[in-house]
Order: C-alpha cells, then structure tokens, then sequence
C-alpha cells in the first residue's frame, strides 16, 4: 500500500494521542514511547496529570522509573484536546462503565469522539480500545465522522478496534508481550492499525471486522464469567453435599485434556468480567435474543456476597453467636489478589450487606489504606492480635500474597476462608467457602 501515513508509523515520525491515561492508557502510552513514538497522552484529570509530570505512577503495574524515563522527552501529558489537531494517530482509552439502569454507558467514548471531531485532520489513524458492545466504532466514531466532517473513511481517515487485554497484577504478560486482536472497518484501516502495533507487541492477530474484534473480548470475559459461575454454583451444591470442593477441583484439574480449572470466590469484580457480559447480552436483545445463560450466570456470581452472608451468620450461629453487634474482620478489599482496584469488588459488597444485618465490620488490606464505602471513607485496620482477638469472625474476603494467612489462623478465633488462602493448614476453626469445615489432618490422615 502506497500510503503515506504508514511510511511515517513505520519510521516513527508519526505523532500518536492517547486518550485516557488509566491502568489501560497509560501502561500503551509508555510502550509507544519508549517503541521511538513522539506520544501525548490526554486525561481529563489534573491529578492524574501533575504526577505524570513529576514522574510519579498511580498505576500498579508502572513504576516511577518507567514514567521518569519518558517524561518530557518522548511523553508529554495534559488536559488540552487541541494537541489532536496535529496528531497522526489516536488511541481511545477511555472507561465504559455501567448506568444506573444497568445498560451500557459509552458516553466516554462519544466524548473523546467529539474532542476528536473537533480538531481532526486527513490522514490520521483512530484506534478504539475501550471495551464496548459490537458495532460501537462503526456507529458512533465512523459514522459521526462522516457526516460531521465529510470525511470518507479508508481514504481521508482510517478507524481500527483492537480490545484491551490488561491483567492488573498480571507480572509476566504485560501490554508488549500480550498478543493484540485488531480489526479494521477497511482493509487499508486494518493494514494502518496492524502497522502500529507490530511496532511495540510481539504478536498482531488480525480479524476481518471491528465487529468481530469487539466481540472477541465479549467472548474473552462472559467466557470467564460463565464457568465462575459454574464453579460458583457447585461450591454450593458441595456445601449441601458435604463436599470439598477446593479439593475437588484440584483433583479434576489432573486430566490433562477437556478440563480448565476455575475457582469459587466471594463474588466476581473488576471492570471487566461483571461488565462484559452485560454488555453482550444488552446487545443480543437488540436482535431479540435472550441470552439465558449469560443472564443466569450474571445473576449467579452477583448472588455470592449473599451467600456469604448467609454463611458468616450460620457460621456465628453454631458458635452461640448473632450477626447483631458482632465483630467481623475482612482481610482484603480489592477485588482480585495483589492489587490495589477495588471497583465491583465483591468484599466492599459483603461489607455493605453485614453493616445492615448490624455486623461492626472493620476490614485489613495492604493495598487499600481506605475506601469510600457509599458517603464515607473507611479505613484499613492493622493486622494485629488485637485486632484478631476482638473480631468474632474473620473472613479471608482477597488472598493478598503479602498476608500471612497461618498467623492470622493461628490467633483468630474463626476463620472462613472464601479464597482457600489456608490450603495448606489444618485447623478446627476454619471454614471453607462451601460450607466443609476442615478437621485437624482431615485428608492427610486418609491417605
């Protein structure tokens, strides 16, 4: 393809925004960067600005050395969408998160849309990378383009979808060594978008629609969140059974074909895999489907916080205990393991549903000194034996690798374990998610 904007991607002269510098954003504007990208990242948030600017991350998974040594250099970072105007390519990365009805919200993306409208030139590549429901870049950057500026797409700008795939707290598959999904609405826009990509990622795998890409991340996470809720349902089924089912699963997972382990939990969170499916199933009853098992498997996983509820007062009511005025201890906030994102976290969830049983909930995460839990802030506990020793319940809620869990057993009156973070330990007092309360070398002594 003779095309003078990928003479300039391939040479790196071209000039490349991305908007929206969060855990997304930001982690993509380093790797263009450092890949010899002339880069500027856009963000509505003047905080978020001023400590890129003294060099300073607010992502996890970035250290202040990545930013350090980029900033001003090769990234420059602000609030003014103007910079668009001589930009070569864009990057979208901004949040689509859920309404209040519980619909879509891409009201993110139709903002940065209309700053693009703005200050768009010829000849410049638009990648969409926020998670959204098939047919969003056709329908709201394409065809907005092509009556506002009367431009044709594939000749006077090109337009790309290429899903974010970020595992926060992930250390060995970052943005470089991901493989990246891209689909273009023509054949030059995919071959402009490819182009950009192989640049920085090892792997480019390319589809034939923006359609197809944006499905493909659909499919990536209500994947997930179907067999979470698989494994969720047979936690309870084992619990009315009598069952382990972590050891259940640990067993099955030793056939090496037709069977990929998934783990129960508290409850699913993040913004991907509660959102996902959501989004995919608004969009099927658009084509008058009704998606039944990604509605079930929604209704499931968002069911798990009762669940465990409902254990946490079973489990205090075998203990002489009520829930009225009692003194629960949750060890961890953020939704997954080692990281400091509590959105959609079931434990924050679980919190809210004990308060109004009239639990005293006080709650221990090393990644989140405080929260704010409705209208006010909550903040982390030490893990001390005091603390330990005050509590009528402690609920390992996140499996934090940091946390010494045999510690915690050991001066705890008792435990419930939802995350199996006490594998290895045989103690009385702790119960498992599902209900099997370990016995002091319960398995061990049948072998």
């Amino acid at each position: 393809m003779d095309q003078p904007l990928k003479e300039k991607i391939i040479h790196k002269s071209a000039k490349v925004a991305v908007i929206g510098l969060g855990y997304v954003g930001l982690p993509l504007a380093l790797e263009l960067a450092n890949a010899g990208f002339h880069v500027f990242g856009i963000d509505i948030s003047k905080e978020k600005i001023e400590s890129l600017r003294r060099g300073h991350s607010y992502v996890l998974d970035v250290e202040n050395r990545e930013v350090e040594a980029v900033i001003h250099q090769k990234l420059w970072v602000g609030d003014d969408f103007s910079v668009l105007s001589n930009m070569d390519v864009i990057n979208i990365c901004v949040p689509t998160p859920l309404n209040e009805m519980k619909d879509p919200d891409i009201s993110h993306i139709q903002a940065a849309v209309e700053e693009i409208i703005k200050y768009i030139k010829k000849e410049t590549l638009i990648i969409l990378i926020s998670t959204t429901y098939p047919g969003t870049t056709e329908e709201f950057i394409v065809e907005k383009i092509e009556k506002e500026k009367n431009f044709t797409i594939g000749k006077d700008f090109f337009v790309c979808f290429s899903p974010e795939r970020v595992d926060p707290g992930n250390r060995v598959f970052k943005t470089a060594n991901t493989p990246r999904v891209i689909g273009g609405v023509t054949p030059i826009c995919l071959e402009l978008g490819i182009s950009l990509y192989k640049t920085f990622i090892k792997e480019v795998i390319q589809v034939s629609s923006a359609k197809v890409a944006e499905m493909v991340k659909l499919l990536e996470n209500t994947f997930r969140c179907v067999n979470i809720a698989l494994v969720n349902e047979f936690a309870v089924m084992c619990d009315k059974m009598g069952i382990n089912v972590w050891e259940t699963i640990e067993a099955a997972t030793s056939k090496p074909f037709g069977f990929m382990p998934f783990y129960p939990g508290p409850g699913i969170g993040g913004h991907c895999i509660p959102l996902d499916p959501i989004y995919l199933y608004w969009k099927a009853k658009k084509y008058n489907h009704d998606s039944r098992l990604i509605k079930l498997a929604g209704e499931i996983n968002g069911n798990m916080p009762h669940y465990v509820v409902h254990q946490i007062i079973k489990i205090l009511n075998t203990g002489g205990k009520t829930i009225q005025n009692a003194v629960i201890y949750l060890i961890g906030l953020a939704y997954k393991k080692d990281i400091d994102d509590p959105r959609e976290s079931p434990a924050i969830e679980i919190l809210k549903l004990l308060e109004k049983e009239g639990a005293e909930v006080i709650y221990h995460d090393p990644f989140l000194p405080s929260i704010q839990v409705e209208s006010r802030t909550v903040y982390s506990q030490n893990l001390t034996r005091d603390n330990l020793a005050k509590a009528d319940l402690v609920v390992i809620t996140t499996d934090h690798s940091s946390v010494d869990y045999e510690w915690i057993v050991k001066h705890g009156k008792m435990v419930y374990d939802t995350k199996n973070a006490t594998k290895n330990m045989d103690f009385e007092h702790v119960v498992l998610l599902g209900g099997y309360k370990k016995r002091s070398r319960d398995t061990k002594g049948r072998e």
